[in-house]
């Protein structure tokens, strides 16, 4: 187990002595002197096996046995009954993709630098590692190190790779000047695009991320000098050659069974929408063809049926923000008209465009829109800032985070974490040399349950939600531009369309959890995930 002598020793202590039932009369006891002591293995384990009963019994009665992954988790106060008009994203929104894509386009990127940017042919014995890396780490440029950031600019140690390899905590002080702090102006710009620090923040950029380290690797291992400035910049080329070139649409619609899932849910929610007498709309960078093989093979071939306005191309984010693109209308063919566009018009198909423009056609404003998407910066950041628009984001992480927080090991580590982190609280105001060596053997093993809760979500950089116990930069995002989150559309099914959500009141650090709500939204049921299951 995670306990060392001394702990076990004091806490089998208290459980026997008091036996609290509490987190705070366990505090209360932290206070007397600690002293650690030698036992033999078997004295040992008859006083670790009391400190786990007694660490099950701090787990929170509320605690979630089983987190819903269906659930809406808000992070502001929405009213369903508000929303006229539901706007949507095309991939990873109305459509889901396998991880099977992110192979295609690692293995295609990979060729590419080899084909176009003359790299040596050896990084071709690199397989694609498919759960290298997360989405929402940050990539320094010059540096050439991929990592994980807190909403505070902080780098978590543990969590900064050079190539395939974790950088030493001592080297990465070194490195940033005896600090973990990465100041604002190095950090990622608006859109996550720094001068100097780059964050990935979309669900496609997984397998550009894991390309960097692998390339990295290469020339590190066969030890080939090489500048990590030009080497980010081929990456990042090669990548958004598998895009201009077509060979993502392509390897999708020729085999729409095995990268699109969910398709069934998806035509489910645009019918219950359209049903309930709500307007739609799609706002996409993808071409129309795509989108439209994509489209049928979900809802059918009258899928523009659903919607009152469909945009292709958009060039998003800079279709929020710029007012200089007019729209134009494409024609059965997919081929180009030349009239001014006067108004945005039902069963057409426009490209480009600016939401300026959008605006002013559809009236359409406010709070009585909600737009979903999967990119925070590209799909929501402007419209929740500037425009008012409500937004939900796409999280299918979601799915695979909420299993691992329902785990009864989860709940025991972090359980266990907390207490250990308040009884080492109590005890740094005792200055005796036994006491001193208690606690630090405490901070040791504190660290060691930390890297045991990080590696339950992903070995290289935890979950993407949370470091060591701040939010990760990515999250922060998220709470920042997402009124709502969920795991995929088909969350929608399992409310009702006059549904409000409320966000947690969960406590801050200066005050009392007096409220016993606070728990989780997850650990309730949905109104009518019964009814959905048939989808499902």
């Amino acid at each position: 187990g995670p306990l060392s002598q001394s702990s076990a020793h004091i806490l089998s202590r208290t459980a026997l002595e008091t036996n609290p039932r509490t987190l705070c009369k366990l505090f209360t006891f932290s206070g007397d002197k600690m002293v650690s002591c030698n036992h033999t293995l078997n004295h040992f384990f008859e006083r670790v096996f009391p400190v786990f009963s007694l660490c099950l019994d701090l787990i929170p009665p509320g605690a979630c046995n089983l987190l819903n992954s269906s659930a809406i988790y808000a992070n502001n106060e929405v009213n369903l009954a508000e929303v006229d008009i539901y706007g949507f994203d095309y991939d990873y929104t109305l459509a889901l993709y396998s991880n099977a894509l992110n192979t295609m386009i690692y293995n295609a990127a990979k060729g590419f630098l080899i084909e176009h940017f003359r790299y040596p042919e050896g990084i071709l014995k690199y397989d694609y590692i498919p759960n290298f890396a997360v989405r929402g780490l940050h990539y320094d440029i010059q540096k050439g190190l991929l990592m994980k950031i807190d909403a505070f600019h902080y780098i978590q140690p543990g969590t900064v790779y050079r190539g395939l390899n974790p950088l030493p905590d001592e080297e990465v002080l070194e490195l940033y000047g005896g600090t973990y702090h990465v100041p604002l102006e190095q950090d990622s710009g608006f859109y996550g695009k720094g001068p100097k620090v780059k964050q990935f923040m979309d669900i496609f950029s997984i397998p550009e991320m894991t390309l960097l380290a692998v390339a990295n690797d290469f020339f590190i291992t066969n030890d080939i000098e090489y500048d990590p400035v030009h080497l980010f910049k081929d990456v990042s080329e090669a990548i958004g050659m598998v895009h201009l070139k077509g060979y993502m649409y392509k390897w999708v619609v020729q085999d729409l069974d095995k990268y699109i899932l969910r398709g069934e849910e998806t035509h489910a929610v645009l019918h219950k929408l359209v049903s309930s007498g709500k307007k739609l709309f799609l706002i996409t960078n993808s071409p129309f063809s795509f989108v439209d093989k994509g489209m049928t093979h979900m809802v059918g071939e009258k899928w523009r049926d659903f919607f009152d306005v469909v945009i292709v191309q958009a060039d998003k984010p800079h279709f929020f923000t710029d007012c200089i693109k007019p729209f134009r209308r494409l024609d059965t063919k997919g081929d180009l008209c030349w009239e001014k566009i006067k108004s945005l018009d039902k069963g057409q198909i426009y490209k480009q465009g600016n939401l300026f423009d959008f605006l002013r056609l559809t009236g359409w404003r406010g709070s009585k829109v909600l737009y979903f998407g999967d990119h925070l910066y590209s799909d929501l950041a402007d419209l929740m800032l500037r425009h008012g628009w409500r937004t939900a984001a796409i999280v299918p992480e979601l799915e695979h985070e909420t299993k691992m927080v329902s785990t009864g090991r989860y709940a025991l580590n972090l359980t266990w974490l907390q207490a250990l982190t308040g009884l080492m609280e109590r005890l740094q105001t005792h200055r005796d040399p036994e006491s001193q060596q208690v606690f630090l053997e405490w901070q040791k093993e504190r660290e060691e349950l930390r890297i045991m809760t990080k590696n339950l979500f992903n070995p290289q950089f935890g979950s993407i939600f949370r470091t060591c116990h701040n939010p990760t930069y990515f999250s922060r995002r998220l709470c920042r531009f997402s009124d709502i989150y969920m795991t995929s559309l088909s969350c929608l099914l399992n409310y009702d369309l006059s549904y409000t959500f409320y966000p947690r009141r969960t406590p801050l650090q200066h005050e009392a959890p007096l409220w016993m709500d606070q728990l989780c939204t997850g650990c309730m049921k949905t109104p009518f995930l019964e009814e959905m299951s048939h989808i499902r």
